[in-house]
Protein backbone atom coordinates (compact mmCIF):
# COMPACT_ATOMS: atom_id res chain seq x y z
CA UNK A 1 0.00 0.00 0.00
CA UNK A 2 1.30 3.39 -1.47
CA UNK A 3 2.01 6.16 1.37
CA UNK A 4 -0.77 8.12 -0.56
CA UNK A 5 -3.14 5.76 0.26
CA UNK A 6 -2.47 5.31 3.61
CA UNK A 7 -2.80 9.31 4.01
CA UNK A 8 -5.92 8.80 2.48
CA UNK A 9 -7.20 6.06 4.34
CA UNK A 10 -7.23 7.67 7.85
CA UNK A 11 -9.25 10.65 6.66
CA UNK A 12 -12.81 10.87 7.30
CA UNK A 13 -15.99 13.10 6.89
CA UNK A 14 -17.90 13.78 10.12
CA UNK A 15 -21.79 14.33 9.97
CA UNK A 16 -23.82 14.69 13.09
CA UNK A 17 -26.97 12.30 13.68
CA UNK A 18 -29.42 12.72 16.67
CA UNK A 19 -26.96 15.17 17.89
CA UNK A 20 -23.88 12.81 17.82
CA UNK A 21 -21.18 12.96 15.69
CA UNK A 22 -20.23 10.19 13.34
CA UNK A 23 -17.96 9.97 10.11
CA UNK A 24 -17.34 7.93 7.41
CA UNK A 25 -14.02 7.44 5.10
CA UNK A 26 -13.60 9.62 2.88
CA UNK A 27 -12.53 7.41 0.19
CA UNK A 28 -16.37 6.62 0.22
CA UNK A 29 -17.78 10.04 0.36
CA UNK A 30 -19.14 11.07 -3.46
CA UNK A 31 -20.06 14.30 -2.40
CA UNK A 32 -22.47 16.28 -0.49
CA UNK A 33 -25.86 17.82 -1.74
CA UNK A 34 -27.78 20.34 0.16
CA UNK A 35 -31.30 18.64 1.21
CA UNK A 36 -34.10 19.27 -1.48
CA UNK A 37 -36.56 17.32 -3.40
CA UNK A 38 -37.28 13.86 -1.91
CA UNK A 39 -39.88 11.55 -3.48
CA UNK A 40 -41.14 9.13 -1.05
CA UNK A 41 -41.68 5.75 -2.44
CA UNK A 42 -44.23 3.34 -1.46
CA UNK A 43 -43.49 -0.15 -0.07
CA UNK A 44 -40.11 0.60 0.88
CA UNK A 45 -38.33 -0.34 4.19
CA UNK A 46 -39.03 2.60 7.09
CA UNK A 47 -34.97 4.16 6.63
CA UNK A 48 -35.51 4.79 3.04
CA UNK A 49 -36.57 8.10 2.96
CA UNK A 50 -37.43 7.82 -0.76
CA UNK A 51 -35.29 8.83 -4.04
CA UNK A 52 -33.73 12.25 -5.25
CA UNK A 53 -32.38 12.83 -9.04
CA UNK A 54 -28.72 12.95 -9.20
CA UNK A 55 -27.58 14.43 -12.66
CA UNK A 56 -30.49 12.13 -14.04
CA UNK A 57 -29.63 9.53 -11.84
CA UNK A 58 -32.46 7.75 -9.63
CA UNK A 59 -30.59 7.73 -6.29
CA UNK A 60 -32.04 6.23 -3.12
CA UNK A 61 -32.11 8.25 -0.20
CA UNK A 62 -31.51 6.27 3.56
CA UNK A 63 -32.65 7.88 6.91
CA UNK A 64 -29.53 6.79 8.23
CA UNK A 65 -31.07 7.52 11.72
CA UNK A 66 -33.97 5.61 11.37
CA UNK A 67 -32.00 2.88 10.20
CA UNK A 68 -29.30 2.84 13.37
CA UNK A 69 -32.64 2.37 15.45
CA UNK A 70 -32.59 6.31 16.81
CA UNK A 71 -35.76 8.73 16.13
CA UNK A 72 -36.11 9.93 12.42
CA UNK A 73 -34.09 12.72 11.03
CA UNK A 74 -35.97 15.90 11.77
CA UNK A 75 -35.27 18.29 8.64
CA UNK A 76 -33.44 21.73 8.89
CA UNK A 77 -31.68 24.30 6.85
CA UNK A 78 -28.48 22.32 7.72
CA UNK A 79 -29.67 18.91 6.77
CA UNK A 80 -27.92 17.40 3.61
CA UNK A 81 -27.58 14.00 1.30
CA UNK A 82 -23.96 12.52 1.70
CA UNK A 83 -24.08 10.49 -1.52
CA UNK A 84 -21.51 7.13 -1.24
CA UNK A 85 -20.88 4.31 -2.52
CA UNK A 86 -21.81 0.69 -0.63
CA UNK A 87 -20.16 -2.33 -2.26
CA UNK A 88 -22.24 -5.43 -2.78
CA UNK A 89 -20.19 -8.33 -3.56
CA UNK A 90 -18.01 -6.65 -6.67
CA UNK A 91 -20.52 -4.03 -7.64
CA UNK A 92 -20.67 -0.54 -6.57
CA UNK A 93 -24.05 1.19 -5.75
CA UNK A 94 -24.45 4.93 -5.39
CA UNK A 95 -27.00 5.85 -2.08
CA UNK A 96 -27.81 9.16 -0.20
CA UNK A 97 -27.82 9.40 3.40
CA UNK A 98 -29.41 11.79 5.05
CA UNK A 99 -27.56 13.34 8.00
CA UNK A 100 -28.78 16.47 10.18
CA UNK A 101 -25.80 18.51 9.44
CA UNK A 102 -22.06 18.22 8.14
CA UNK A 103 -19.15 18.89 10.55
CA UNK A 104 -15.76 18.61 8.87
CA UNK A 105 -12.89 16.66 7.33
CA UNK A 106 -10.94 14.71 9.87
CA UNK A 107 -7.27 12.94 9.92
CA UNK A 108 -6.87 10.12 12.27
CA UNK A 109 -3.44 8.60 12.96
CA UNK A 110 -3.79 5.11 13.64
CA UNK A 111 -2.99 5.42 17.37
CA UNK A 112 -5.84 7.56 17.36
CA UNK A 113 -8.41 4.95 16.44
CA UNK A 114 -9.88 3.12 19.18
CA UNK A 115 -11.59 -0.51 18.65
CA UNK A 116 -15.31 -0.16 19.54
CA UNK A 117 -16.44 -1.12 22.29
CA UNK A 118 -18.55 -4.36 22.96
CA UNK A 119 -21.00 -2.19 24.90
CA UNK A 120 -22.43 1.16 25.94
CA UNK A 121 -22.68 2.51 21.84
CA UNK A 122 -26.06 3.55 20.71
CA UNK A 123 -25.35 1.45 17.80
CA UNK A 124 -24.50 -2.21 16.90
CA UNK A 125 -20.83 -2.96 17.41
CA UNK A 126 -20.54 -4.57 13.92
CA UNK A 127 -21.72 -1.18 11.89
CA UNK A 128 -18.53 0.62 13.47
CA UNK A 129 -14.92 0.65 12.21
CA UNK A 130 -13.89 2.35 15.83
CA UNK A 131 -13.77 5.16 17.51
CA UNK A 132 -11.76 7.85 16.57
CA UNK A 133 -10.20 10.43 19.38
CA UNK A 134 -10.08 14.00 18.17
CA UNK A 135 -7.27 15.53 19.69
CA UNK A 136 -5.97 15.44 22.91
CA UNK A 137 -9.42 15.68 24.82
CA UNK A 138 -12.21 12.62 25.93
CA UNK A 139 -14.33 13.23 22.54
CA UNK A 140 -14.47 10.51 20.01
CA UNK A 141 -16.18 10.30 16.85
CA UNK A 142 -17.90 6.81 15.84
CA UNK A 143 -16.21 5.40 12.77
CA UNK A 144 -19.41 4.12 10.66
CA UNK A 145 -18.68 0.92 8.15
CA UNK A 146 -21.20 1.52 5.88
CA UNK A 147 -20.98 -1.65 4.09
CA UNK A 148 -22.32 -3.14 6.98
CA UNK A 149 -24.65 -0.30 7.64
CA UNK A 150 -26.52 -1.98 5.02
CA UNK A 151 -27.04 -5.44 4.42
CA UNK A 152 -26.35 -6.47 0.82
CA UNK A 153 -30.09 -7.72 1.26
CA UNK A 154 -30.77 -4.01 2.07
CA UNK A 155 -28.77 -2.74 -0.34
CA UNK A 156 -30.49 -4.32 -3.36
CA UNK A 157 -33.69 -3.13 -1.72
CA UNK A 158 -32.88 0.54 -1.75
CA UNK A 159 -31.07 0.12 -5.14
CA UNK A 160 -34.07 -1.17 -6.65
CA UNK A 161 -36.00 1.58 -6.21
CA UNK A 162 -33.45 2.84 -9.26
CA UNK A 163 -35.30 0.40 -11.73
CA UNK A 164 -38.02 1.53 -13.41
CA UNK A 165 -40.78 -0.55 -12.95
CA UNK A 166 -43.44 -1.67 -16.18
CA UNK A 167 -46.57 -0.05 -16.31
CA UNK A 168 -49.09 -1.58 -17.84
CA UNK A 169 -52.55 0.20 -18.83
CA UNK A 170 -55.99 -0.41 -17.44
CA UNK A 171 -58.47 -2.29 -19.75
CA UNK A 172 -60.44 0.49 -21.79
CA UNK A 173 -63.84 0.53 -20.45
CA UNK A 174 -66.79 1.30 -22.94
CA UNK A 175 -68.16 5.03 -22.32
CA UNK A 176 -70.82 5.34 -19.81
CA UNK A 177 -71.59 1.13 -19.58
CA UNK A 178 -69.12 0.20 -16.87
CA UNK A 179 -68.06 -2.69 -19.12
CA UNK A 180 -64.55 -3.42 -19.64
CA UNK A 181 -64.01 -3.58 -23.75
CA UNK A 182 -62.58 -6.98 -24.24
CA UNK A 183 -60.28 -6.52 -27.12
CA UNK A 184 -58.03 -4.37 -24.71
CA UNK A 185 -57.59 -6.81 -22.29
CA UNK A 186 -54.06 -8.55 -22.76
CA UNK A 187 -54.27 -12.20 -23.20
Amino acid sequence: MSSQTTAASSQYLSFILAGEEYALGILQVKEIIEYDTVTRVPGTPVWVRGVFNLRGSVVPVVDLAVKLGMAPSVLSRWSCIVVVEVTLGRERIVLGLLADAIGQVIELEPGAVMPPPSFGTPIHGDYLLGMGRLGTGRKFVLLLDIDHVLSSQEVLAASALKTPVAVTEPPAVAAGTGVVDSSSVPT
